[in-house]
Order: C-alpha cells, then structure tokens, then sequence
C-alpha cells in the first residue's frame, strides 16, 4: 500500500502524523474521509474491518505556491473493487458543491497504474511527469489537476 510511497513511514512519527491530521480535520484545513466497503451498511467506527483505507485533501505549497491536492490509499485486501474510484469522486463532488479548494492536484507515483486510473476516469488531466518530496524522499510523480466545478466525471 505505501510501496509507491517509499515505504511504511516510522512508527515513532506516526503520534505526531496523527496529532497534525486530526488539528487540521478540525480547523476544517483537510478533508478526511474513510473508504468504507459498504457505505450502507451498519458502521462502527472501533471496527478497523469496516475500513477500507481513506481519502483526503488539503492545501500546501508547491514551488512557493499555494496548491490543493488529494491523496487516497486503499488497504491490499480491498484494491481493485473501485474503492478508490468511489471516494475520490464523492469528496471532489463535495469540494465543488461546497465550491472549496479550487484546482485540486494529484501526484500518483508513475508506476502506480491504479491510481492514475482513478485520475484518469474521474476526469483529471495529467499534467505531466515530476519529481515529488514526501516525507524526506523524492519521488516520480505523475502531476494530475481537475477543476472539480468543471471537470469531474460522476
């Protein structure tokens, strides 16, 4: 799950990973959103089984530049079911309906066919090719934008 993103980051980062998340999901700075295998089913949220892995969005800076993007990632035993497809789609149909975070960006590794597929079909235009800092590495991205208001495929 986190092979095209070098790796399972450290145990000893993930308190103040957590930490940070939950401060901007309440500040309303990021969207998070769990992938849940059946949305209508009962939910239980103490039961990891119920979840599929998750999306979000939130805003950064890019070369100086304030940019929003969208990361998703989906756990092994639930790939290739639409998952992905599914939550991406619902929380970019949120954003433009709230008409919030503008142009939304993706960096998808180039060798990570399942997700540049979720941009593909949900109606992002691939930019191009670029390298991409995630926690201390550079990757090779491919960079994905979509005006929600505008481009998203439902």
């Amino acid at each position: 799950m986190m092979a095209e993103l070098g790796g399972p980051q450290p145990a000893d980062r993930m308190p103040d990973k957590v930490r940070r998340d939950v401060a901007e999901a309440a500040a309303d700075l990021a969207w998070i959103q769990m992938i849940v295998p059946d949305p209508a089913g009962p939910a239980d949220p103490a039961d990891p089984a119920q979840v599929a892995g998750n999306v979000v969005i939130w805003t950064h800076e890019l070369a100086g530049t304030p940019i929003s993007e969208i990361g998703w990632m989906v756990l092994p035993e639930y790939q290739g079911r639409g998952y992905a497809k599914r939550a991406v789609r619902q929380l970019l149909a949120r954003a433009r309906d709230e008409r919030r975070w503008g142009e939304v960006h993706a960096f998808p590794g180039v060798g990570n066919a399942a997700s540049n597929g979720v941009c593909r079909s949900v109606g992002f235009r691939l930019l191009g090719p670029t390298d991409t800092e995630y926690a201390g590495q550079t990757l090779r991205t491919n960079h994905w934008a979509i005006d929600p208001a505008a481009d998203l495929v439902t």
